[in-house]
């Protein structure tokens, strides 16, 4: 069939690799250090490719192509996520200081207590302060470990589709049931924007450019310095060249949702 597909000018491409990694389809590679269109059925032909190329190699064409097959291109997603968390898990450190080993946190899904969450959670509010010993202990929604944004390493498997949760450190004393409103199913990485030294964003940006993550909530507090988490979540997903659906939930100081 005759369709719109991209061309590759192999005397202008510099090899810098970085329309393949735009093309989430997997129709480009390099080969002998240029960029080269490996299928044809690989190609959309949206062209994520082109805005990224800094020499201007690339361009569309119309030409006899196989068509876009969307199936094929699912699978080879799935061979390659699969073939990069192998490496990632090969690759995670064994040694060090054993609080700053990556590790993954595996839970038994717990029997679900039915009703509405909202009543339950206004029930639990109002209950008095005598009777929280006798619903038993709750049980801690934190799926891996480390949880500072400064020790977690970037390349960790976990990432791996994850749902990010990225709270300033208060949040966690002020909320009561931070756990299972916020870490419940989500990667948790916490810090202080006001204590902390540096800026949080360069480590966050590769974060989400190496790893396939789903979405970003970020908790912070009401207070003006906690601000800085929630600018170096948003500099990071612009430098990181991605899409990803991302909120921000303030946190009073007194433990009210102010905004979500």
């Amino acid at each position: 069939m005759i369709r719109k597909i991209i061309t590759i000018d192999q005397d202008t491409c510099n090899g810098c690799g970085l329309c393949a990694k735009a093309c989430h389809e997997g129709a480009i590679g390099m080969v002998n250090g240029k960029a080269t269109l490996l299928r044809d059925d690989y190609c959309d032909g949206l062209g994520d490719c082109l805005p990224v190329c800094p020499v201007d190699a690339i361009r569309f064409v119309e030409r006899e192509a196989a068509a876009y097959d969307a199936e094929a291109v699912a699978r080879n997603q799935a061979v390659t996520r699969a073939a990069e968390h192998a490496e990632k898990q090969a690759a995670a450190p064994m040694g060090g200081c054993p609080g700053s080993r990556a590790r993954e946190i595996r839970r038994e899904a717990a029997a679900p207590a039915g009703g509405c969450p909202g009543s339950r959670m206004h029930a639990i509010r109002h209950e008095s302060a005598a009777l929280p010993a006798a619903r038993g202990p709750v049980e801690s929604q934190l799926a891996q470990w480390p949880v500072q944004i400064k020790l977690v390493p970037v390349n960790a498997p976990y990432f791996d589709q994850a749902h990010l949760l990225i709270a300033a450190d208060c949040t966690a004393f002020s909320y009561g049931d931070f756990h299972n409103r916020f870490m419940k199913n989500r990667v948790t990485l916490i810090g202080c924007p006001k204590l902390d030294e540096g800026d949080y964003s360069e480590k966050l940006t590769e974060i989400l450019r190496r790893n396939d993550i789903q979405s970003v909530t970020v908790v912070r507090m009401e207070v003006p310095c906690c601000g800085g988490i929630a600018r170096a979540v948003q500099e990071a997903m612009a430098k990181s060249g991605k899409v990803i659906p991302w909120h921000i939930v303030t946190v009073s100081t007194d433990g009210e949702i102010l905004s979500e």
